[in-house]
This record gives C-alpha cells, structure tokens and sequence, in this order.
C-alpha cells in the first residue's frame, strides 16, 4: 500500500501545538528576564566567575576549572573535564542574572562531586541517547516510506530514550538551582531582594526544560499513534 500521502499529511502534528507555544513561551522568558537581571549590579560586585570560582573552593571542588566559554547563555558544566564553562556575559558580568546563572552550573560540579544519582544516570545515558536521536527518526521515516510498521517502531523504541533522557534532566536541573539559591544566601554572595531576582531568572532557565521534555513527551505520544494507525492500515 502507498504510504507516502500518509507520511507527509499527518494530523497528529496538532499534538505538538501546545508544546511549541510553551516553548517559545519558555525561550521569551528566560531570554526577557536573564536581559532584565542582567543590568541589576550585585550588592557585593562579585563577578559570576569569581562566585563560581568560591562556591568551588568552598566546597573542595578546587580541580574544577572555571573557564569562559562563547555564545550567548552557553554556561554550563563538563563531568569529564571537570571545567565549568560560562559564557562571556556571565563570567564577566556582575549582575543578579549572572550570578544565579554561575551559582547554578556550580551546583552541577557539586552535584557531580558528591555522584547526585540522577545527574550520574543522566551521564550514564548520553552515548546511548545519542545513538538512538541519531536513529529514531531515520527508522522512522524509513519504515513509514517501506511500510514496516515493525521497522517505524524500532525507531519510536530509540526515540524513547530521548524522552527518558529530557524526563531525568528535570530532577538534576531542579536540583542545581535549589543547590544555587542556598548557596548564594548562606554565604552572602545575594541578599534580600537580590536572591528572590536569582530565583526568577533560574526559574525562567528550568522553564525550558520543562519545555523540552513536555515537547518530547507529545512527540513520543504522536509517534506511537503515527505507528498505531500505520500497523491498523496493514490489518
């Protein structure tokens, strides 16, 4: 049976709807409240390189690199290089966003150092999930244009990973932010107003994820009934 008209007109796109207004919802947030912050100077005139240079000492993290990485919001932490990278507008930068930012991805080191179990079954499956986002799709595309309902499956099977990989990100990001404002309010990096500014800014940040694994839990919703209908048109 031609598959192709199938294929290309698929009506469970809609699905996908509320995921990418919530998405550019989650991105003109963290993008509007980061700009918003990031003129509001710190009380202590700490830059976010020098916090996240004494959050790490303070907490014997002190082989953990803090080097400046390139593009804009690309702050985060590499486990395997023990290097915290931020980005030229936060590793400079001395404002409330740029601290909570640096605070953040200083609780990921942390949570590295003391093996946080769900950060290390993240680690854990990045080779797996980055086989099975390089093949979900393919499988896919490849089993709806033959149709093999079995060969389309095998494809959601890998994108399931993905899914999985974005639903364990959540508690990890979640974490580091928390991790970040107690951090930052216990040793005084922030006061008073300051650290409920942080905690918008974060929050804006952990808004994407939510985003991310909300989009590809629809995306895995649609392809099961994408399969679903495929394998009842073969019956």
């Amino acid at each position: 049976m031609f598959k192709m008209p199938f294929f290309f007109w698929d009506p469970t796109m809609i699905l996908l709807i509320p995921a990418l207004i919530l998405s550019l919802y989650a991105q003109a947030k963290v993008q509007g409240t980061f700009s918003r912050y990031s003129q509001v100077a710190s009380y202590r005139g700490l830059t976010g390189a020098a916090v996240a240079r004494r959050i790490l000492d303070e907490h014997g993290l002190g082989d953990v690199r803090v080097e400046m990485a390139q593009g804009f919001l690309s702050d985060h932490y590499d486990p395997r290089a023990k290097v915290l990278r931020l980005s030229p507008e936060v590793y400079h930068s001395n404002s409330l966003a740029a601290l909570g930012v640096a605070a953040h991805e200083t609780g990921h080191a942390i949570q590295h150092g003391r093996g946080y179990f769900p950060l290390e079954i993240r680690s854990a499956l990045v080779p797996v999930v980055t086989l099975g986002s390089n093949l979900a799709i393919p499988l896919l595309i490849i089993g709806l244009l033959l149709g093999s309902p079995s060969l389309a499956r095998f494809g959601v099977y890998a994108f399931t990973l993905v899914v999985l990989f974005t639903l364990i990100t959540l508690p990890v990001e979640f974490n580091a932010s928390n991790r970040a404002i107690s951090i930052l309010e216990r040793h005084g990096y922030l006061i008073g107003n300051e650290l409920a500014a942080a905690r918008k800014v974060l929050n804006a940040a952990a808004l994407t994820y939510v985003a991310a694994a909300v989009t590809a839990v629809l995306n895995l919703i649609r392809l099961l009934l994408l399969t679903g209908l495929m394998g009842n048109r073969d019956e």
